[in-house]
């Protein structure tokens, strides 16, 4: 995957995909100094869950960021095409992680989705959708080999 243009459904706002970018920026440049960026594509009163958590407002998501980016050596990521209907996009992606108490710190992969609402230029809410499993549980020491070992069965 790589970061591309959107396909638009509907009538298009312009704002929309100037936002997309920011916010696509926003998550390859991001780490725990700085967090006031977040401002630059969410809304005061934005929504944010992902399956770990459910946090509304900057400053709660900007707490829940500092909380998620604490141990976090580097994080980036590859965005496939966004589809866009009115306020409404979906964004799939593959974040590749490094982090401290994560698989020793060498890099992982999680595949995921955002869905995101853009009402006048600031992201409004946003849901993300991964699994935890590829997240954690397969990178704990003893029971993660046995998770990995029991997805390639499964596959």
């Amino acid at each position: 995957m790589s970061t591309a243009s959107a396909i638009e459904v509907g009538i298009p706002d312009s704002a929309i995909p100037a936002t997309l970018e920011r916010f696509q920026a926003l998550f390859n440049d991001l780490d725990a100094g700085n967090l006031h960026t977040l401002a630059s594509v969410y809304s005061e009163n934005v929504h944010f869950q992902d399956p770990l958590s459910s946090v509304s407002g900057l400053d709660q998501l900007t707490h829940y960021f500092a909380g998620s980016y604490a141990n976090v050596l580097s994080c980036r990521f590859e965005f496939a095409e966004a589809i866009i209907d009115g306020e409404n996009v979906g964004i799939a992606w593959v974040m590749h992680l490094k982090h401290k108490r994560i698989r020793k710190g060498r890099e992982i992969q999680v595949d995921g989705m955002s869905r995101l609402v853009i009402h006048n230029g600031k992201v409004t809410s946003h849901r993300d959708y991964f699994d935890v499993g590829q997240l954690l549980y397969e990178n704990l020491p003893v029971i993660g080999g046995a998770i990995r070992w029991l997805r390639k069965q499964a596959g």
